[in-house]
């Protein structure tokens, strides 16, 4: 099978570059690594990657970003995989991905178990990370664990390119996206499994640089969630908890927020997306006037 990994990437050309040279030490290498970016000056290349590399270029957005790597990709790939610029991958992820989808005929989506999320904390280094896939590695498995999804986490997900068809990622989900990858994956379903592989694993670096301010993402977080639902790609039993453990999360902390999270600026947000609800003003694309 012919595979591509599609990096989308803003701001962190020094982080795109180790991740490249990192996947180098992938068991099974991708036929092409393919990164989008608004321009060249978010991109730096490492001297002698072992796989071809090629860029694509557009508009600013995680959504768009994605589309406009992806369209060209579907006629000429198996499988597409999808990796955040500060995902790091088990060297055996790629090679194990492809026995999945080569094994299990009605899988349309696959991703990786998550053993450390930086997005929930200050971030992880690449140490954090390479020492988390050790002591992964290193815990006895009884074998491959396979846990069906509402939708896949965008940060690592693999789709079965034959199933992709005209569905793509929605563009009014702008800037940062928020829940763009459960809007696509979970219209996935209908077409194949949406499966967490839990012996395919990887590290979430969630690096603070590139993402958007607090009162763009708190808005976000409402928004997209009620947008979701209205277009009726996302279950309100999945979008409704998220956005109300996030508004909860956002009210208790404004007192004392973390130093890495702008959680003051997030509940501004909040409050701006529940009054515009409550307008009847669905409008995701409205942080761009933020």
């Amino acid at each position: 099978m012919k595979l591509a990994v599609i990096i989308p990437t803003l701001g962190r050309s020094e982080q795109v570059a180790r991740l490249l040279g990192y996947l180098g030490g992938q068991t099974r290498l991708p036929d092409e690594v393919i990164l989008s970016a608004p321009d060249a000056t978010h991109i730096e290349l490492p001297d002698g990657c072992p796989f071809p590399v090629s860029s694509v270029f557009g508009p600013k957005g995680l959504a768009v970003q994605r589309n406009t790597a992806l369209v060209p990709s579907l006629g000429r790939f198996d499988i597409i995989t999808f990796f955040d610029d500060d995902f790091v991958p088990s060297t055996r992820y790629l090679e194990q991905i492809e026995q999945a989808f080569a094994g299990n005929g009605g899988w349309a989506v696959v991703m990786g178990r998550v053993v450390r999320d930086g997005a929930n904390n200050a971030g992880l280094t690449w140490d954090d990370a390479e020492a988390a896939l050790r002591e992964s590695e290193g815990r006895k498995s009884n074998g491959a664990s396979v846990v069906d999804h509402v939708g896949a986490y965008g940060c690592n997900m693999s789709f079965r390119s034959s199933l992709v068809g005209d569905l793509r990622f929605d563009e009014r989900l702008v800037l940062y996206g928020w829940q763009e990858d459960i809007d696509f994956t979970s219209q996935m379903r209908s077409r194949g499994r949406v499966v967490c592989v839990t012996s395919i694993t990887g590290v979430h670096l969630g690096i603070k640089t590139g993402r958007v301010s607090g009162k763009r993402f708190g808005y976000s977080q409402v928004v997209n969630a009620i947008y979701l639902i209205r277009k009726g790609t996302v279950p309100a039993s999945f979008a409704l908890p998220l956005m109300f453990r996030n508004i909860a999360a956002n009210l208790a902390k404004s007192l004392w927020p973390e130093p890495y999270v702008d959680r003051r600026g997030r509940l501004s947000g909040n409050a701006l997306a529940i009054l515009h609800i409550a307008m009847g003003r669905i409008e995701p694309e409205y942080i761009l006037k933020i």
